[in-house]
Parts: C-alpha cells; sequence; structure tokens
C-alpha cells in the first residue's frame, strides 16, 4: 500500500439511454440493464477479458434474488470473471458513493482501478405479499407431506393474497418524495413559474447536448433504443403552464409532472483508475475526483427531505479551502425543479447557513449559467441508482475540454441524505 495518497482518475463512462418506466425497457431487469451499461464501458475502453479490481454499485428497487446484482452483472459481461463486484445501496446517491468509495481505495493504494455502476427500473419492481401469506408460502417449503402442505392454508382469508406493490414514500413519514419537496418548496417560496422554467432550460441543454454530438460516445444502444425517451426538444413555457399539479391538489400546490423527475429504468457506469494503471492501459485521464462528502438531517422533524447536500456540499468547501463560487460547472441533480432551487436559496440566506450549517455568512449564489450546462435528470430521467455515475461520465468529459477547470456535484436522495464531490481538469 502506498505512503502518500494517489490521484483518483476519472477516465470516462458509459450509460445506455434511460427510459420511462413501463415503456421502451418494460422487459428488461435491473441484471440486464447493468451488464449492458458495463459491456458498453468495456468495448469503449478495450477491456475484453481484462480483470478490473472492483466493480461496486447497485440498485435501489431490486428482488431479493439480487443480492449481490453487481458479481452477478459483472459475470453477464465480458470482464474477467475474476473481478470482484460489491453491492451497496445509498438510494439516488448510490453510483456516486460507489465512485467516492473506490475513489478512496485508489488513493491510498489498495487497489488500481474501479467501476462505478448503478441501475434501476421501476418495471420489474418486486410485489410481495402480506407477512401472513409469505409465512404461509415459507411453511410449504418446510413441510414434509402432501397434507402437511395442504394445513399450511387452513383458515387462508382473501385478503391475505392481496399484493402489496412498492412504495416511494418514506417509511418514517409516511410521504412521498413529492410530497416532502412540495413542503420544501412551500418553505423557500419556490414558484411554479421558476420550477417550470428549470425544466425547460432542462430539455433545452440536452436537447442541444444531442444534437452537437455530445451523448454520442456517452450512450450504448439498449435494447433497440438509442436515445433517452424522456427528453422533449420541443418543450414549451406555455405548454408546461397547462399542467396539473401532481403532488398538493390545491392552490397552493406548486409541482407537476413535468417539473419532476419521472419514474426511469435505465443503468450508467464510470471507469476510474489511478494515473499509473490509465498509463499501462494508453486510456486518457479526463479529470480527477478530489474530493467527497456525505451527509444527513433531520428530515422527519422538519428539515426538509431533499435539503441535506447543503450540508454536505458546505462541510466539502470547508475540507477543500474553497467557496462556492470557485467552480466552472456545477452538477446539481435535478430530482425536481424545487429541490435544485430550494438549495440555490438555501445558501443565499444567511440565516439558514448559520443555524443548519454553522456559518457567519451565505455561501452565495452561483452562476446559472454553469448550472448543470448539457441538461440533467429533468430532461434525461432518473434511474435512481444510475444518475451519480451519469452525472460523474458527463462532468468528466466537460473537464477535459479545458484545462484547469473544476465542478461541484451535489445529488439528493431519499431518507434525508446527500452526496457531494468535487472534480478537476486533468489538464493543466
Amino acid at each position: 500500500m502506498t505512503r502518500t495518497l494517489r490521484r483518483v482518475a476519472i477516465l470516462g463512462g458509459s450509460r445506455i439511454p434511460f427510459c420511462r418506466s413501463n415503456s421502451l425497457y418494460a422487459d428488461l431487469s435491473n441484471l440486464e440493464m447493468m451488464a449492458a451499461a458495463l459491456n458498453g464501458l468495456v468495448d469503449k475502453y478495450k477491456l475484453k477479458g481484462q480483470q478490473i479490481d472492483e466493480v461496486v454499485g447497485g440498485a435501489v428497487v431490486s428482488h431479493t434474488k439480487d443480492f449481490n446484482i453487481t458479481r452477478e452483472a459483472v459475470l453477464s459481461t465480458k470482464l474477467a470473471t475474476s473481478t470482484p463486484g460489491v453491492t451497496l445501496i445509498q438510494a439516488c446517491g448510490t453510483s456516486l458513493q460507489a465512485a467516492m468509495m473506490s475513489g478512496a481505495k485508489i488513493a491510498c493504494g489498495e487497489i488500481d482501478s474501479a467501476i462505478a455502476v448503478g441501475s434501476d427500473t421501476t418495471s420489474d419492481a418486486p410485489v410481495v405479499f402480506s407477512k401472513k401469506f409469505s409465512k404461509r408460502l415459507v411453511d410449504v417449503g418446510l413441510a414434509k407431506t402432501p397434507l402437511d402442505k395442504l394445513k399450511v392454508f387452513k383458515g387462508l382469508s382473501p385478503g391475505e393474497l392481496a399484493p402489496q406493490p412498492p412504495t416511494v414514500a418514506e417509511p418514517r413519514t409516511g410521504l412521498s418524495m413529492g410530497q416532502h419537496c412540495e413542503l420544501m418548496a412551500q418553505e423557500w417560496k419556490i414558484s411554479r413559474a421558476d420550477q417550470d422554467q428549470l425544466a425547460f432550460e432542462s430539455h433545452k441543454k440536452a436537447a442541444a447536448a444531442y444534437a452537437s454530438g455530445w451523448m454520442d460516445d456517452l450512450i450504448v444502444p439498449c435494447a433497440g433504443v438509442y436515445r433517452d425517451n424522456n427528453l422533449r426538444e420541443d418543450i414549451s413555457i406555455e405548454k408546461l403552464a397547462t399542467l396539473k399539479n401532481a403532488f398538493e391538489k390545491s392552490e397552493r400546490g406548486t409541482m407537476t409532472a413535468a417539473n419532476s423527475t419521472p419514474l426511469t429504468d435505465g443503468a450508467s457506469s464510470v471507469l476510474l483508475a489511478s494515473e499509473e494503471w490509465a498509463a499501462k492501459h494508453g486510456i486518457p485521464v479526463l479529470a480527477y475526483l478530489t474530493f467527497g462528502q456525505h451527509a444527513s438531517n433531520n428530515f422527519v422533524a422538519g428539515e426538509g427531505l431533499l435539503m441535506a447536500p447543503t450540508i454536505a456540499v458546505s462541510k466539502m468547501l470547508d475540507r477543500a479551502g474553497l467557496k462556492l463560487q470557485d467552480f466552472d460547472y456545477y452538477e446539481i441533480h435535478e430530482a425536481f425543479a424545487a429541490q435544485v432551487l430550494a438549495t440555490l436559496k438555501a445558501w443565499e440566506d444567511p440565516v439558514y447557513c448559520k443555524n443548519v450549517l454553522g456559518k457567519d455568512a451565505a455561501l452565495g449564489s452561483i452562476d446559472r449559467a454553469k448550472l448543470n450546462v448539457k441538461g440533467s435528470s429533468l430532461a434525461f430521467g432518473h434511474p435512481f441508482a444510475a444518475t451519480g455515475a451519469r452525472i460523474v461520465a458527463n462532468l468528466a468529459k466537460l473537464l477535459a475540454v479545458e484545462p484547469g477547470k473544476r465542478g461541484l456535484i451535489s445529488v439528493c436522495t431519499a431518507g434525508g441524505m446527500g452526496v457531494a464531490a468535487i472534480m478537476e481538469s486533468a489538464k493543466r
């Protein structure tokens, strides 16, 4: 193990197109999508038959049979079977957290190469039965004789057979993420018009990215799909204004289906390594992962389910000795337009920064022209575990264009958590 920290190189990423749930990927599993994203990376960097020191990632919505989906996905790729696979879940921050954890190992010399990966589908979500009926099924498997198996179902009621589909509600509050974000929008006085404008800009930027060819080497086709199917090139402010409220039906409501991310299927991956490994394999370094941070808050007590990234970024800036304004690109995950706007307002608010972040002054505002310059989740969609790797790969490519640039990543997650990172250009 090295005695000095090494730089963590981001070499690039590959993802499959993201699709609205129950649409073009309705028949695909998380395992199939994750393997497709990984194989896209293998082909892009000529890694067939090679061992990567670890592949880390996961899926938020998963079946019990996928207890280590990352290892199973590796075995479904052209990577060497000696490549370990580790599954982790941190909601929407999963693949960014994976990159940070593997990056730490690269930095200290424990490993030389890694892939961070994430996949999610709500088209293939697990549907379970009541606890009582599930127990009966277990007992059937343990029963020795046909008569014993039949006895297990004595007293069975029709209500036990009612399926219990997965829910996006927070277990601690019973509220969905959208309902929580609507509360944030009202607390921070985020207008419907401002949310619609952010959604409009996200789609327009993403459409321009496709039109310019920016996405060509970031996406690999899957199941006959070549581009994200949530993207609306013809989006208009006028059309957005006609949509009904999605989470708060009263006149107080501000959030709609268009200024919120849809349930999405998809997978993404990103390749990290030491500089020595990259040079040995002839792969240019696009950027460096220099800092990472995660944090959480007491959202149950009303601190805002999706406000924890404000804390993570603040702590990370302190460690890095940087100001919020010291960045050329800001990649703030657009779970909801309201979340992005509430985050920006919080950083600008001296009272919030003092009481929550422990600052003597507000962190301040950012140059909005530097925000999500190629579009983000409102346009591309948001397969929970896949979003972090998508953002890292996109930001690495941005940072490779010009020397001396720096980018900030902020991702909100379920459970009142936030994951943040800093990346810097490889060119100086």
